[in-house]
Order: C-alpha cells, then sequence, then structure tokens
C-alpha cells in the first residue's frame, strides 16, 4: 500500500501477457508480473501432503470437482492469522463453486497452519498451499523474497471450475480470489487478498468474497510466513 509504483509497475507488465500469467513463479515477488496465480509446475508428489482432508474418491489433480456443500449466501469465513482475526463475506451467487469449496476445505481443517507463501506490496498476499505447513515461518518467508519457487504449487488434490466470465465483483482493497495457473479450471486451494484496488485482473480470476472493513488493517499487516491458524465459517447448514 506504501509503494503505489510497484502496483503500477505490476499493471504495465501484466497487461502485455494474455492471460496475466507464467507457468512457474506465482510464489515469490518476481511472479509479481505473472498476477496471482497458483504454480503450474506443481507435481503429484507436490500435491501429495493433503491425502488425510481428501476422500480417496476425491478426484485428483487436473481433473475437476463439484462441491456438494450448497451455500445459502449468510456463511461468514472467520480466519484467525497470528497477526490478527478477518471476517470474510461471501458471494455464492456468483462463485457458488468457488465459495463451497472453500467452505468444504475450511470445515475440514485443511487450511489449519498453513502459511502465507506470497506478499507483494499493493499487490496481494496469497496463501492455501499445504506445502507450507511444517515449514518455519522464517524459511516461508526467505523462500519468497528470495524468489525461490519452492511454494506455490500445493493444492487439494483436484481443481476446480473458473467463475469469473460472468462473475460481476471487482478486485478491491480486501477482495479475495482463487489463485490459477494460466490453464482454465486450474484453482484448488490457493487463494489471494487484494491490497488495493486491481482492475487488471477482473474478469480473469474468480473473485469470491470480501474482507469487512474492520478486517483489513489485519490483512495488510500479513506477509509471507505468518500463519493461518484456523479458519471458521459461522452459519454453516452443516
Amino acid at each position: 500500500m506504501k509503494k503505489p509504483s510497484v502496483a503500477r509497475l505490476l499493471v504495465a507488465a501484466c497487461v502485455g501477457a494474455a492471460l496475466l500469467l507464467v507457468s512457474a513463479g506465482c510464489s515469490s515477488p518476481s511472479s509479481s508480473s505473472s498476477a496471482p496465480a497458483q504454480n503450474s509446475s506443481a507435481t503429484s508428489s507436490g500435491q501429495g501432503g493433503l491425502s488425510p482432508q481428501s476422500a480417496p474418491s476425491t478426484p485428483q489433480e487436473g481433473q475437476l470437482y463439484t462441491p456438494t456443500y450448497k451455500p445459502s449466501g449468510n456463511e461468514v469465513a472467520v480466519i484467525k492469522t497470528d497477526k490478527g482475526t478477518i471476517k470474510v463475506k461471501f458471494f455464492p451467487k456468483d462463485a457458488p463453486i468457488a465459495v463451497a469449496n472453500f467452505i468444504e476445505l475450511a470445515q475440514k481443517g485443511f487450511y489449519n497452519g498453513i502459511k502465507f507463501h506470497r506478499y507483494v506490496p499493493g499487490f496481494v498476499i496469497q496463501g492455501g498451499d499445504p506445502q507450507t505447513k511444517g515449514v518455519s515461518a522464517a524459511d516461508v518467508a526467505s523462500a519468497d523474497a528470495n524468489q525461490s519457487g519452492q511454494f506455490g504449487s500445493g493444492g487439494p488434490g483436484y481443481n476446480i471450475a473458473d467463475e469469473y466470465a460472468n462473475n460481476p465483483n471487482k478486485h478491491v482493497d480486501g477482495s479475495i480470489a482463487m489463485a490459477r495457473t494460466s490453464a482454465p479450471n486450474s484453482a484448488g486451494s490457493q487463494f489471494y487478498f487484494a491490497l488495493a484496488p486491481l482492475p487488471q485482473l477482473d474478469g480473469q480470476y474468480t473473485v469470491f468474497g470480501q474482507a469487512d472493513a474492520a478486517s483489513l488493517a489485519v490483512i495488510h499487516k500479513l506477509r509471507a510466513g505468518d500463519t493461518i491458524e484456523s479458519i471458521t465459517i459461522e452459519n454453516a447448514t452443516k
């Protein structure tokens, strides 16, 4: 937020690419030119650590999964981090699959202990890679700072359908959206919070919720290495 020039450079770098994506580099500042993406270099082993949260019948990476949860529109995500609590109101009418998927993963405890692995000032804070579990905050922060690409390829073992083509919700400060690779329908568990209005990403990533005003200060404190302690869903139907 304090370096608007960085965001402007990001916009300039993004507009030249058809999908605002590159295949690798979603986990480091150098990848800021690629927009908030899930690393497409993920391998089966890279997705491996989530079998405890995934039933054997869950589609594998590359296969589309349709959540069974049906959002009522009243759910609120309470995301507890080591920097404070964030409350998110969902947009189930415009992104029912992304919302239901996030709720299901949260209810399984999938996100508990995952660290944010990518921070770009004035742009995004990104998390949701299960490969960051059990890794020290310092190591995750170092990987981000050193542009190692170590994190950013993990997911739930499946993909969900894109929901941005007719999604009217814009990237504003505190918006939550799904990260993805350059391939269609490649989102899984990784998400990001916008740290400023990002119109260059509108219509290209699924925005599925918005943090309340009281949570914005917490979001802007987050850095790579900070931990999601837990996510609970208020007013869930099951």
